[in-house]
């Protein structure tokens, strides 16, 4: 293993949570009441869809833009006094450090939130490459995000280890050619029973120091 290679929302910071509760304020707002187990069930993919999906026709792009960034902005301002890594993630990048183990990351989120996560908590110097939504053109299942990270790390894709969360992401980095760690801060181990590219599934990072370890 050459390379790691961290997804954020879900498997660095445990706020999936803190995003439904963004979703339900806004949707409040545009006459939409709906109850945090009903905005899990309805609010997947990227931002334009979850509109697309709930609205129709009602907003045009510009709008849908313009909402989207407001939801965001919700979601920092409740997220930012309870931020923090999940447990265990900075001593395992210490650890990744010390093994001279190239790190970075590959996020669906937008660039702003990325920023938000790692310049509040100090930690962008840790990754070689960051990247974001806006540096792809196909979002996850595709794995067009792993295989421009890894060429930022001047790796291959096989060459590293992929830490996601969520089915979506295992499915990207199983078609990139990487292994994957699943962090189960948001998906049951049995949603990923179909990706064989799964090596180890771990509830925070105090249990994936053995990672290093793997060729």
């Amino acid at each position: 293993m050459k390379g790691v290679i961290f997804d954020l929302d879900g498997t660095m910071v445990d706020n999936m949570m803190v995003h439904h509760q963004a979703w339900q304020r806004l949707l409040k707002t545009l006459g939409l009441d709906l109850s945090l187990p009903q905005v899990k069930e309805q609010v997947h993919g990227v931002n334009d869809e979850i509109f697309l999906r709930l609205f129709g026709d009602r907003f045009t792009a510009e709008e849908r833009r313009v909402l989207g960034a407001k939801k965001e902005a919700e979601y920092r301002e409740i997220f930012k006094p309870q931020l923090s890594l999940i447990d265990g993630l900075p001593v395992f990048l210490e650890e990744l450090k010390h093994h001279n183990v190239i790190v970075g990351i590959g996020s669906a989120a937008p660039k702003e939130n990325v920023d938000f996560v790692l310049d509040n908590l100090s930690i962008r110097h840790y990754f070689k490459t960051v990247l974001h939504a806006g540096d792809v053109q196909r979002g996850k299942p595709d794995p067009e995000i792993y295989h421009k990270v890894a060429e930022g790390l001047g790796v291959n894709t096989a060459e590293c280890v992929v830490f996601e969360d969520s089915p979506t992401g295992a499915e990207a980095a199983w078609r990139a050619g990487s292994r994957a760690v699943i962090v189960t801060t948001t998906h049951s181990k049995e949603e990923f029973t179909r990706f064989p590219n799964i090596i180890k599934f771990v509830k925070d990072f105090r249990d994936a120091k053995e990672i290093i370890k793997y060729k």
